[in-house]
């Protein structure tokens, strides 16, 4: 298959295929007539595989470990737990994090609804950001 044809049959685009190849996980093999790169089944195999470990949250360069195991003969499983069971606790804690992220942005929105907007005065650049997270002023109070 020429990498268009790869491409379509694994629903991905000609870029995705070429830049999986440079990484080294996909090895075309050139065509002796006109120099073209030809994959095969194989690759085809390889490329869902990819896709697979990618919607898991692993990045090209675990990939290509991975990959690597399972080229010499050895089993890339017990790599593949360990590395998702190290992987958990970090997203759950970003989780949290974007969680938080999300309730002061609602703050800050919440905040924002009856303000002003302001112009730069030198003083300021945006009044919004720089007195977000200030208590707020009641309508008497600020007159």
């Amino acid at each position: 298959m020429k990498v268009i044809e790869l491409a379509r049959s694994a629903g991905v685009t000609a870029e995705t295929v070429r830049h999986y190849t440079r990484e080294g996980l996909l090895h075309p093999e050139r065509d002796p007539h006109n120099g073209y790169q030809r994959y095969g089944e194989d690759s085809l195999t390889r490329l869902r595989f990819i896709q697979r470990a990618r919607t898991l949250g692993f990045s090209l360069r675990e990939i290509g470990e991975i990959l690597g195991h399972a080229d010499h003969g050895d089993s890339p499983c017990p790599m593949v737990r360990d590395l998702l069971a190290a992987r958990l606790p970090e997203i759950r804690q970003r989780i949290s994090e974007l969680e938080q992220l999300a309730a002061r942005m609602e703050s800050a929105l919440s905040n924002w609804a009856d303000m002003p907007d302001g112009a730069p005065d030198g003083n300021t650049i945006c009044q919004l950001i720089e007195h977000w997270n200030q208590p707020r002023q009641s309508k008497e109070e600020r007159s």
